[in-house]
């Protein structure tokens, strides 16, 4: 596994694609934000943060340097990209659908689960951020609903979750968990506790991987990297909150049409 960008071995078997789960390695960030900080949003300097872009642009071969990101809001908002945006500018959604070569799209994660989909018999890419409300929203079915309006079909699209917070480490409130059952009782399956009087946990990867088997999706690869446990090479939001660290960086998950 390269340390600073993975590959999934569905995606990279499509034709005309690049894409990348990049890590926290590889980057110029200092501090807490060591070093592949891709996310404007952080307290990082810009300067770091647009460097660090540069070299996952150059990691997928984009010459001018951009990849299209979003202002994240744990929406099911899904937007078409026909063209470069402005860093000022940026649309609220939590997903990126394009069907241009050589626009990188790309979605910021620090927990939460990053999906990449191609269709690359339509030439066809999207990225999605699925946070437990944006995958319960349908952020998923948003982005294959925009990708079949570029021209994609389901039955050809490909898709890859990427490393998210693990259900080992995601702790939940009882509240949240009585919200996805009465959404449906089989969610039941996504949610374990180790005893009557512990908290329980969810599997919000396997939440994501069910909710595209359920759109129609056949192919599908599920990365076995939890964000949380592993600090060497992902950014977590919630280990940054229970070690007391002031702010966290984002890692960046992005897929491009050659």
């Amino acid at each position: 596994m390269n340390s600073d960008m993975i590959v999934s071995d569905l995606l990279k078997e499509q034709a005309n694609i690049r894409h990348g789960f990049f890590t926290r390695q590889g980057g110029v960030s200092t501090g807490i934000y060591d070093s592949l900080n891709c996310g404007y949003g952080s307290g990082d300097k810009t300067e770091s943060v647009r460097e660090n872009r540069k070299r996952v642009a150059g990691k997928l071969g984009i010459a001018h340097g951009n990849v299209l990101t979003v202002r994240q809001v744990h929406s099911s908002r899904a937007v078409v990209a026909d063209s470069n945006w402005s860093q000022d500018s940026l649309p609220e959604a939590d997903a990126i659908v394009t069907a241009e070569p050589d626009v990188a799209i790309g979605v910021l994660t620090a927990d939460c689960t990053p999906v990449l989909f191609c269709d690359s018999a339509a030439a066809v890419i999207g990225a999605a951020h699925a946070g437990w409300r944006g995958a319960k929203g349908g952020v998923i079915e948003a982005v294959i609903a925009e990708m079949e309006s570029l021209g994609a079909s389901r039955e050809r699209i490909c898709a890859t979750i990427g490393p998210a917070i693990s259900r080992a480490a995601y702790e939940v409130g009882e509240d949240f968990q009585g919200n996805f059952l009465a959404e449906d009782e089989s969610n039941a399956d996504f949610f374990s506790q180790s005893d009557n009087n512990s908290r329980p946990h969810f599997d919000l990867p396997g939440y994501c991987q069910k909710r595209l088997a359920l759109a129609g999706i056949v192919s599908v690869e599920r990365m076995e990297l939890c964000t949380y446990t592993d600090d060497s090479l992902f950014y977590s939001y919630r280990r940054s909150i229970h070690q007391g660290e002031a702010d966290y960086g984002r890692q960046i998950s992005a897929i491009v049409i050659l």
